[in-house]
């Protein structure tokens, strides 16, 4: 459980960062300088709020200082490091170097906003984002075949992904497997964790190719996974196309009673897991999916106004800050993030009908109808 005061890990984040993050998880609404000085009646000037939401820019490295003292409490041995990435939508925003057209797979296509990419620490019944990359396409490019000009990233996302594990490795996080969707599954990225020493698990899709043996891999003959007759909970080691080590194959099949809804060919190269050690191990890949959510719906990840890369970007890490605080608070009440907010936003109710009931007490007219 996460028992040291929240206060203590944020001391080197000013105290507007601290009330803002604050703000972003009781305020519903979009996210204001403005909202935020009228909420605390002159405590804290609306400059003074935009001052420091523009000065500097904070990022992975100021995330790692306020989470390292909470994940020290809660890592484990079997420790899973999950990196995804998401699009938050701003389709009415002018473009700048961080609101670009970026491929959203949940929706299957560009949309106009925000893309970050995510590393996030799942330990028992504990998670909490170690690291992230925002990304910044600052760079135009003209389509060979199209002749139109394209605004693209200086770094690919894959080389982020393997920065993010690296600056994880290197911030001596203990743990077991690196999970990831089949986005990621790159040749380039398995030799990279393997490097590192760490295993990993993620999808291939039917159409990688693969050989059956080593001496098959070095004749260069290989043939699909989808081609291959693997039953459900039977694993195989293959070589994969441009890895040179041995990886462990299992099938995972997804049913509605007895019809077949979906399959996922999964690979990791911890050669002693089992086709039950690795669908159990990757199904934590979930949570990641439970962080989108609950930073969008609950953080007001999304809810920020400002037009400025730098303003927008420190929103968004003081929003992953407001939900460190909101999974603090979830191991100290039992509630979820999202009963949380619930319990917050009928409080706020409940004294809004009170001042109400006041105010329609100084009401002569009311006092006369009734």
């Amino acid at each position: 459980m996460l028992n040291l005061p929240l206060k203590m890990h944020m001391r080197f984040i000013s105290p507007i960062f601290d009330l803002y993050s604050d703000y972003l998880i009781v305020n519903p609404h979009q996210a204001t300088a403005t909202g935020l000085a009228a909420l605390v009646e002159g405590n804290v000037s609306h400059d003074a709020i935009t001052r420091s939401l523009s000065e500097h820019t904070y990022g992975s490295a100021q995330l790692w200082q306020v989470v390292k003292p909470l994940v020290h409490q809660i890592q484990q041995p079997d420790g899973v490091l999950i990196l995804d990435d998401t699009v938050q939508g701003k389709p009415f925003m002018q473009a700048n170097d961080l609101i670009r057209y970026h491929y959203d797979h949940c929706q299957g296509k560009a949309i106009k906003g925000i893309n970050q990419l995510t590393a996030l620490y799942h330990s028992g019944q504990n998670w909490l984002p170690v690291a992230f990359q925002l990304i910044y396409k600052d760079q135009q490019r003209v389509q060979p075949k199209t002749g139109k000009v394209k605004w693209t990233s200086p770094v690919s996302k894959q080389a982020y992904f393997r920065q993010l594990v690296q600056q994880c490795v290197y911030n001596q996080l203990t743990f077991n497997y690196v999970l990831a969707d089949s986005w990621f599954s790159s040749a380039e990225n398995f030799r990279f964790i393997a490097q590192l020493n760490k295993h990993f698990i993620m999808p291939l899709k039917a159409n990688r190719k693969v050989a059956l043996s080593q001496a098959d891999h070095h004749q260069g003959r290989y043939q699909s996974i989808g081609s291959l007759s693997l039953e459900e909970h039977q694993s195989l080691v293959v070589w994969v196309e441009s890895v040179d080590f041995p990886l462990v194959l299992t099938r995972q099949i997804f049913k509605d009673g007895d019809r077949q809804q979906g399959q996922l060919y999964l690979v990791t190269n911890d050669l002693r897991a089992d086709s039950v050690c690795i669908q159990t191990q990757y199904a934590r890949r979930w949570k990641v999916e439970e962080f989108h959510k609950s930073v969008k719906s609950n953080a007001g990840y999304g809810h920020s106004p400002a037009h400025r890369v730098r303003t927008q970007s420190n929103h968004l890490f003081l929003s992953m800050l407001a939900f460190v605080k909101l999974e603090a608070l979830r191991l100290c009440t039992s509630k979820n993030h999202f009963a949380l907010k619930k319990l917050l936003a009928h409080n706020a109710l409940k004294m809004a009908l009170g001042d109400l009931n006041r105010l329609k007490s100084r009401s002569t007219l009311l006092a006369k109808a009734a």
